[in-house]
């Protein structure tokens, strides 16, 4: 006992020195020590709790036991034990009650900080966010947020400071090394910017797709401070070109020109450009501010209506950005990240003058080109009315036209643009609307086949598909296109043929909810099943497959048609695609019309072609076969005509069988029981291959 005892005793001395040790702490002058000392202080305080045990006699404080069959002891200042630890439990409830208190006036001074830094107003943002500190120091969103505040205001080593009190807060704070990298970015400190943004990764690899979207740019301004440099030790060595373009700037500095002086100017200048240290001069000389502050070369920019010089003059600037931006990551950036040249651009890609637009669609090409010039494209143009202007291209000839289109496919494959199209759906979706309706005998057909074709790679998600297939406009757009092409269906087969793939994904809604649109859209189909295009057969029977569906009368007009005599003549001679759509066809009219059932045996009497079928790979084609030849045992003397084949152990192979899509299970099963319901002597066949026990082991399995 005397032990344990003094066990307690050296535990609770040991106690008493460090918080004495911390009290001594939270005295120093310097305020690091002091704040740490205030946090392990008040997590010391919040963690106390008292333990009364059985005998009433031991309390626990911070997991130290205290024995009182000690007299109370006393501490350097001559305080008892007992006392000292009333006082700090009665300190820790107040200071308890304290920090709630604070939390919600520094939340609400938080909130209040957000609305102003949403404003654009960052000097009272800051202003909020340190009075919520004042209340509560350890609370590290406040420091994150203000540290944004401050990096706009350009602010970057208070920036520092902030995210290194949100770190002490919070070691794994992401948000914290996003602002601190982005700070030391700003300041130069490539090497630490990395380290920030590894850090990020470090913590949260989630997010190591937007980490090396930072790196790479930490990569590009490091790049672009090194050309700096570059450029300015050859202007220091007194380079002819170097000097030539610092003049030349100079002498474009001077207002109210005429516009061929500025056009003059801009030419010899442009051919100054043929290597990194010219671009780079026209940068750090403010070579883009210069032409875009301009009152003359705005007003030449701005003029609908443009003359000879003025046009002249829009030329020979859109040459010259070609020329200051090829293979210039950051003269690339400050071109798209300039306000008004995001405006401007789309603008001029739609002007009047043929020759204006050419060159901003050169312009946009050469941007285009890599991962970075897309991702400023996205980020800084006005999409919808740039989306407009490239659609305005399918006029042109053979080259802008497919050009053009080529841009907005590359475009349209990058993640972001997807992103994009989705929440400007409605603005979007009337653009391409637009193009839909367009008369194909006017406009380019191989730029039109890939702009629908970019609908169809878009159609391809389901968000954007659905609110495709809602919108009445866009469906009737392209119903009209079809008809029109099936007017000569050899002339507008491209067209034609990537339009019913399109027309397949809006499809693909279940159920298709526009009855009378998807009877139009099958009789046009039925209508191409006469062709002899192989790619329009397969596509037709593709939408069929899917319209079909949609209603017994659809089904009734797809009959009187002769499809079923097609679709069996599509899996005598069709490829594996063929055979998907027809059987799947088959299984929709079979389903729902006795007359198809009987059509189906009259023309595969032996039901070879679905034996066949049954023993494919595709898993979708042997369930829509199961399915078939199901509906035609209701058929009677169907059953008798598969006695000498293996079509119970095929049947029951696929029933017992482990296949990915339950459907094919469900199907086989069905098929099996109706085949023994029709013709008894499969029964005895299923009794003998035990099919009876896989049976109800496969069903009791898919219905679970």
């Amino acid at each position: 006992m005397a032990d344990d005892h003094e066990k307690d005793l050296q535990k609770f001395l040991k106690n008493v020195d460090e918080i004495t040790s911390l009290i001594q702490e939270m005295n120093s002058d310097d305020p690091l020590v002091q704040q740490k000392a205030i946090l392990e202080t008040e997590k010391r305080l919040l963690f106390t709790e008292e333990v009364q045990e059985e005998d009433g006699c031991r309390t626990t404080l911070n997991k130290t036991m205290i024995s009182p069959l000690q007299a109370p002891l006393e501490n350097a200042d001559g305080i008892s034990s007992e006392a000292f630890l009333a006082s700090m439990e009665l300190d820790a409830r107040e200071r308890a009650r304290r920090r709630r208190e604070n939390k919600v006036l520094a939340d609400a001074l938080k909130e209040k900080g957000n609305e102003a830094f949403a404003r654009g107003d960052y000097e009272a943002a800051i202003v909020c966010y340190s009075k919520g500190l004042d209340k509560l120091k350890d609370m590290k969103v406040l420091y994150t947020n203000r540290a944004q505040a401050y990096l706009k205001l350009g602010d970057y080593q208070k920036a520092v400071v902030d995210c290194e009190w949100a770190l002490k807060c919070d070691e794994k704070c992401t948000k914290a090394y996003f602002h601190m990298g982005k700070a030391h970015l700003a300041l130069k400190n490539y090497s630490v910017a990395r380290e920030c943004y590894q850090k990020i990764s470090e913590i949260n690899p989630q997010l190591q797709a937007q980490v090396k979207d930072y790196l790479n740019q930490v990569n590009l301004r490091e790049k672009a401070d090194l050309q700096e440099k570059e450029a300015h030790r050859l202007l220091d060595a007194g380079k002819n070109t170097a000097v030539t373009v610092r003049n030349l700037l100079e002498t474009l500095c001077k207002p109210d020109q005429t516009p061929l002086f500025y056009a003059g100017g801009i030419e010899i200048l442009t051919e100054m450009m043929k290597d990194c240290t010219e671009q780079t001069l026209f940068r750090t000389h403010n070579g883009f501010r210069l032409i875009s502050e301009n009152a003359v070369l705005r007003r030449c920019f701005s003029t609908a209506e443009k003359d000879a010089a003025e046009e002249m003059v829009c030329v020979c600037v859109l040459r010259l950005w070609q020329a200051v931006c090829t293979g210039n990551e950051e003269n690339q950036r400050l071109l798209l990240e300039s306000p008004d040249l995001g405006r401007l651009l789309p603008s001029l890609l739609a002007a009047r003058a043929l020759t204006v637009r050419q060159q901003s669609l050169a312009l946009l090409l050469q941007l285009t080109q890599t991962d970075h010039g897309r991702g400023l494209i996205i980020s800084h143009l006005d999409l919808t009315r740039f989306l407009e202007a490239l659609v305005s291209f399918l006029d042109f000839s053979d080259k802008e036209a497919n050009s053009a289109m080529g841009l907005l496919t590359d475009l349209a494959l990058e993640e972001r643009f997807q992103v994009w199209f989705q929440a400007n759906l409605p603005g979007a979706l009337l653009v391409l609307t637009g193009v839909l309706k367009r008369d194909p005998m006017i406009t380019n057909p191989s730029a039109l086949r890939c702009c629908i074709a970019l609908m169809g790679n878009l159609s391809a998600e389901a968000a954007i598909r659905r609110q495709m297939s809602a919108s009445e406009e866009f469906r009737e757009a392209c119903l009209g296109l079809m008809v029109q092409c099936e007017e000569d269906v050899d002339l507008f087969r491209e067209i034609l043929y990537t339009l019913l793939g399109l027309v397949m994904n809006l499809c693909l809604q279940s159920p298709i909810l526009y009855e009378v649109w998807a009877s139009e859209v099958s009789k046009r189909c039925i209508f191409l099943l006469n062709s002899q295009d192989g790619g329009i057969l397969t596509r037709a029977a593709g939408v069929l497959s899917r319209t079909l569906s949609s209603s017994r009368k659809i089904v009734e007009e797809a009959l009187r048609a002769g499809v079923v005599k097609k679709m069996i003549k599509f899996l005598k001679t069709g490829g594996q695609t063929a055979s998907r759509y027809a059987i799947k066809t088959l299984a929709v009219c079979t389903n729902s019309s006795h007359e198809a059932r009987e059509e189906v045996m009259r023309l595969d009497k032996k039901f070879g072609i679905l034996m066949t079928l049954l023993r494919s790979e595709d898993e979708v084609v042997v369930g829509n076969a199961a399915l078939c030849l199901g509906n035609c045992m209701e058929v009677p003397g169907a059953a008798p005509s598969l006695l000498k084949t293996d079509v119970v152990q095929v049947l029951l192979r696929h029933a017992g069988g482990d296949a990915q899509k339950t459907a094919v299970q469900l199907n086989a099963g069905i098929a099996l029981g109706k085949l023994c319901t029709a013709e008894p002597r499969f029964a005895a066949q299923l009794r003998e291959l035990h099919g009876l026990e896989i049976l109800s082991s496969t069903m009791k399995y898919i219905a679970h």
